[in-house]
């Protein structure tokens, strides 16, 4: 999403979920005019050019309403598609003013206003796991964007996942870098005792890999695999679904053929050198850290498995939420800045910089640069050029919930009968579609939302595999090797 974008604009996208990702561009108003044959559009041009003219990009309160209208349109449409497709129908300003009609735009600003003036705790402590992952978090501190908006935040390094989650559940943190599996886990009381922890958006998706020891480069098929020892941060991770997927697709039990360890991100390479693992699933900056160091090669990245998959999340307690509201909409809000800020281009090197110091990630510049950018050596002698490499997309659907919540039960972490899209709606911050539709429409007979319900629980293709919501133990069905 970006913070600068006009979410009533139906000539862009703003959450990057089309198939048609746009170049990130401003339309133009030329080429909007040169457009119109009806009443209906000219009205739009006015309209939005009306908007683009009331906006202030520098003024936090501005941005944040912006925010605010983008989160709202986005929880009752669901996807840039179908966002653009009602606003084709019936026009932004028919859009603006049928919504106007049961909910108040004009109070955004001052809601957002009112936030700004009245933050509950100015001083926050947020932990961080030094990888890329939480390049929006991390980039949040070193380039101002938590004082922009009125924030005093004192991010914590944080050796690994246990400690996090342990400093979370403490109260030792407000707020933190997590994997997108943990506020799953930690709500539910699995591995630890129950607190209920939100995902509030993802910090990024895609961004992570399998590397191997490069006395394996002649063991690029997973099925020669059998006996290795690999290496994941956390059992509650997507680095630990994602591989078991993975080897399991290729007829390995990942319970049997192969050995899965728990290793913190920056003892991977130094494992790897002392050829404790033979591989291992793991985020970036470790993944191309093993090619620079000489010690491994980068055997696929993630991304090839599910394009766009979420890795890292922003967690926050729902105590924390209900009792200090404006702090988290104002937090909320810088991070979503930094993130969109960092999805751009030509902002990667400038993030990569900011990140390299050592109370940061404590890497050399040109590695962060190599992964945010997306043009890399392999280890094997290619080098590629994959901007997508990692991606900051920060909208968690409750698809990606769904099949975060299906895997666990696949391999038993979950146990008995789950009811997976409530766990999902409650643990995923992402607003009901359908409750929002329902309370609009009957209230306002001229709006339709007859496709939103779907839209809600996208369909994935997952390494091969159609992934439906609305069928969730039918894809659990479909796997060979499973536990029962």
């Amino acid at each position: 999403m970006s913070l600068d974008r006009d979410p009533f604009d139906d000539t862009i996208d703003i959450w990057n979920e089309c198939s048609e990702r746009d170049n990130g561009d401003e339309p133009q108003a030329h080429h909007i005019v040169d457009l119109m044959k009806s009443d209906q559009d000219i009205e739009n041009t006015l309209f939005l050019e009306k908007r683009k003219k009331d906006f202030n990009k520098h003024d936090p309160s501005s941005v944040m309403q912006r925010a605010m209208e983008s989160s709202l349109l986005h929880s009752i449409f669901g996807s840039d598609l179908n966002r653009r497709k009602m606003l084709k129908a019936i026009g932004s300003a028919g859009v603006y003013a049928s919504m106007a009609s049961v909910f108040r735009f004009d109070n955004l600003h001052a809601m957002t206003e009112e936030a700004m003036k009245n933050i509950e705790k100015k001083e926050l402590n947020i932990g961080f796991v030094p990888i890329t992952c939480a390049t929006p978090i991390i980039a949040g501190h070193s380039l101002g964007f938590y004082d922009k908006y009125g924030l005093k935040v004192n991010i914590i390094k944080t050796a690994g996942w246990a400690v996090a989650r342990d400093k979370c559940l403490n109260g030792e943190y407000d707020a933190s870098h997590l994997l997108a599996p943990m506020p799953a886990a930690m709500s539910m009381g699995v591995g630890s005792v129950a607190d209920k922890w939100r995902m509030v958006t993802n910090v990024n998706t895609n961004g992570q890999a399998i590397v191997l020891a490069n006395k394996h480069k002649d063991k690029n098929d997973p099925k020669d695999w059998k006996g290795f020892k690999f290496g994941v941060p956390f059992e509650y991770s997507m680095h630990n679904l994602l591989l078991r997927l993975y080897v399991a697709e290729h007829g390995l039990d990942p319970d049997k053929d192969i050995q899965i360890r728990v290793i913190p991100p920056p003892e991977m390479v130094a494992n790897l050198r002392a050829e404790n693992v033979d591989g291992y699933l793991a985020p970036d900056p470790f993944n191309q850290r093993a090619v620079y160091d000489g010690v491994g090669f980068i055997h696929r990245l993630t991304k090839d498995i599910w394009d766009q998959h979420p890795c890292c999340c922003f967690g926050v307690s729902q105590r924390f939420i209900d009792e200090n509201p404006n702090t988290f909409i104002v937090l909320l809000t810088a991070i979503l800045d930094a993130t969109q800020t960092a999805e751009k281009a030509e902002e990667r090197v400038r993030f990569a910089e900011a990140m390299a110091p050592k109370e940061y990630l404590n890497q050399p510049p040109a590695v962060l640069k190599q992964i945010l950018t997306g043009v890399y050596p392999d280890g094997l002698g290619k080098i590629h050029k994959v901007p997508d490499r990692i991606s900051f997309m920060p909208y968690p659907t409750q698809s990606m919930g769904t099949w975060i919540l299906s895997q666990m039960k696949r391999w038993g972490y979950i146990k008995g009968d789950v009811d997976f899209k409530a766990l999902s709606d409650e643990i995923f911050l992402s607003v009901s579609a359908q409750a929002q539709m329902e309370e609009m429409a009957e209230k306002n007979k001229n709006i339709k939302w007859s496709d939103i319900p779907d839209s809600k629980y996208p369909v994935y293709d997952i390494y091969g595999k159609e992934f439906n919501p609305e069928k969730i133990n039918d894809y659990i069905d479909t796997f060979a090797i499973k536990r029962d």
